[in-house]
């Protein structure tokens, strides 16, 4: 996989990334949209994926539950659902919740001679108190994270 802080500033960044496995486009898609089998439980407040759901349609959400003190967390809410092809979130994910900014969480699958390329992009925006380009590296590193696994989920 390849990975890039395209953009950051003191209002925003983007962040991009790339990979290609060995399946198809519909099988990346079933295991995109079941995050349990991929995300990193450590970056969630409950601290197990199997707490997560996604609804893969507009308006679905990414949500989660905290069995421990019955909490709920919406992650992000889906504005763009196309099977096998694209599923993009509104999400301002983790410590980027608690501040004035939208987060576009995009994730594409292009069939490929062999498989499938998935991109994942993530374009955050809006006012982060210290600055958003304190921010970038970090949540880079935690996506970098999430989307290897699912890389390696998708082509188990």
């Amino acid at each position: 996989a390849s990975a890039d802080v395209r953009v950051y500033g003191p209002t925003g960044f983007e962040l991009l990334r790339t990979a290609r496995v060995a399946v198809t486009p519909a099988h990346v898609w079933r295991v995109l949209v079941a995050p349990s089998r991929w995300w990193d439980g450590a970056h969630s407040y409950s601290g197990d994926a199997r707490n997560l759901t996604l609804a893969p349609r507009a308006g679905g959400c990414f949500c989660e539950r905290v069995p421990q003190t019955g909490a709920t967390i919406e992650h992000g809410r889906v504005v763009f659902a196309q099977p096998n092809a694209l599923l993009r979130l509104s999400a301002a994910l983790g410590p980027l919740q608690a501040e004035a900014v939208t987060g576009t969480l995009s994730w594409t699958l292009r069939a490929v001679e062999g498989g499938t390329e998935i991109t994942q992009s993530y374009a955050v925006g809006g006012y982060v108190r210290g600055g958003a380009e304190r921010m970038a590296g970090p949540v880079d590193a935690v996506m970098t994270i999430q989307f290897n696994r699912l890389v390696a989920a998708a082509g188990r």
